[in-house]
């Protein structure tokens, strides 16, 4: 279902590679993996799918913390599957494929998961329903995406400054375009699936910059939707963007930034078993 813009044909375009990403947004994709695995509280020897699994932070937290059977991360971007590859502990593989057509076997896993993709996919619902079938009776489907609206400290200091230097692009600004990432709807979703035992929470990370550079130079390398803006601007109003969110983000004494995080997790049961326990034996 890795944190990706607008249609599926655009958010392979834009996320590719992935050393970009992580120094963007995947460096706070590994602690807000850590909570959301702490917050399902899962058990050891399950098999885990992970859709939409980007450059392999969610898999990573699996392998490294659940004791696994298996853990599987599929996503469309053969670059971030390459860098998942190349970095993944046992018992993680990365296979390139679809979020709504996994390649896998009806209630093959007991757990599907994905983290930071839901609502870059062309049609959410669909993939859940998608990612259900791949989990047991009793099994879990859960996820977590960025709340844009309110909890993301870097980001809206960023689309605040964008809309001061340029207005137009307030109707690029994911609060806007990612109305899903709210509890209601992502609750409203895991229903109409059909899944039981719905759950949503919170879960914030801080973000500390070492300066401004450190904050500001991801968002030149085109690898999410407000670096794709930046690099769509002509060098003067890039200069007086980078100049406006400088002067707004609060800045300590040593020249560091520290802000804060939020993603809202969402799980649910698949029914006709009991609810997701550790495995026997």
């Amino acid at each position: 279902m890795g944190d990706r813009e607008g249609v599926e044909e655009q958010r392979v375009d834009m996320w590719a590679a992935g050393d970009a990403y992580d120094r963007y947004m995947g460096r706070w994709s590994r602690p807000v993996a850590g909570g959301f695995v702490t917050w399902l509280d899962a058990g050891a020897g399950l098999r885990w799918l992970d859709v939409g699994c980007g450059t392999g932070a969610l898999a990573a937290t699996v392998a490294a913390r659940c004791r696994p059977r298996a853990v599987v991360g599929v996503d469309r971007s053969v670059g971030f599957v390459a860098s998942a590859g190349a970095a993944a502990p046992e018992p993680a593989r990365f296979v390139v494929a679809d979020a709504l057509a996994l390649p896998v076997h009806d209630q093959a896993y007991d757990l599907a998961v994905s983290g930071l993709a839901l609502n870059f996919l062309p049609d959410p619902a669909a993939a859940v329903v998608e990612a259900a079938r791949a989990v047991r009776c009793g099994g879990t489907v859960a996820a977590y995406v960025w709340d844009y609206a309110g909890g993301m400290g870097f980001l809206r200091a960023f689309w605040e400054a964008a809309v001061q230097v340029d207005p137009s692009a307030a109707i690029q600004d994911e609060s806007r375009r990612f109305r899903l990432c709210r509890p209601d709807p992502l609750r409203a979703l895991w229903v109409r699936a059909g899944l039981e035992d719905v759950a949503v929470a919170p879960i914030e990370v801080a973000t500390v910059f070492a300066g401004f550079p450190d904050l500001w130079e991801p968002f030149l390398a085109g690898q999410g939707p407000a670096p794709a803006y930046v690099a769509s601007l002509a060098p003067g109003l890039r200069d007086r963007l980078r100049d406006t969110l400088g002067r707004a983000v609060p800045t300590r004494s040593d020249g560091s930034i520290a802000l804060t995080a939020r993603a809202w997790a969402v799980r649910g049961r698949r029914p006709g078993g009991t609810a997701l326990g550790r495995a026997p034996g």
